[in-house]
């Protein structure tokens, strides 16, 4: 079936946020009004898309993960995409193009830890470009790739840029632990 825009948005939201959401949230975070919100949640669920946790709070469910376009990952798909890399596979940071920072990352979690301290300007340098999503794709997780594009979509820059992408790759390591120990 497909997805009205809107319904849409309210899906990749929910998605988005990676936590059980109310309904209100969302509408904050999309800037549209709380009514309109509810009644695309309430569709959404009906659909099975998304489903009530607890009293008012939705997250996404496999269903409405696939009507996104997002692979659902097993075990030893996890256990890959959380895996160490060879030295000539991990991410090279560069301040811009031809002037290397010396650091790399070798694993999502190396990556996670290493974007802390990273100099802003080669986050934002290689957000922008989209170096990000190509080696989330490359390690096979087009989630988070996704994930990313969305951050790059919302224009961020400095402390706020960091925090946010930090706050997604740290939250997809998470999630990707848990599975991977299923």
């Amino acid at each position: 079936m497909n997805l009205s825009p809107v319904k849409r948005l309210v899906l990749e939201t929910i998605w988005m946020l990676n936590k059980p959401v109310k309904p209100v949230e969302v509408a904050n975070e999309v800037g549209l009004s709380f009514p309109t919100v509810m009644m695309h949640v309430v569709g959404l669920a009906k659909m099975g898309y998304v489903k009530a946790v607890e009293k008012g709070y939705y997250t996404i469910t496999d269903k409405g993960r696939e009507a996104l376009g997002l692979p659902i990952i097993n075990g030893e798909k996890a256990q890959q995409i959380l895996a160490y890399v060879p030295a000539e596979k991990a991410f090279y940071f560069y301040a811009e193009i031809g002037k290397p920072l010396g650091v790399y990352a070798a694993s999502l979690g190396d990556f996670c830890e290493k974007i802390q301290k990273i100099d802003i300007g080669s986050i934002e340098f290689h957000l922008y470009r989209g170096d990000f999503e190509a080696w989330f794709t490359w390690l096979g997780d087009t989630e988070l790739a996704k994930k990313t594009a969305h951050v790059r979509e919302r224009k961020m820059f400095g402390e706020e840029l960091r925090s946010k992408l930090y706050d997604v790759v740290k939250s997809r390591c998470e999630e990707l632990a848990k599975i991977r120990q299923q």
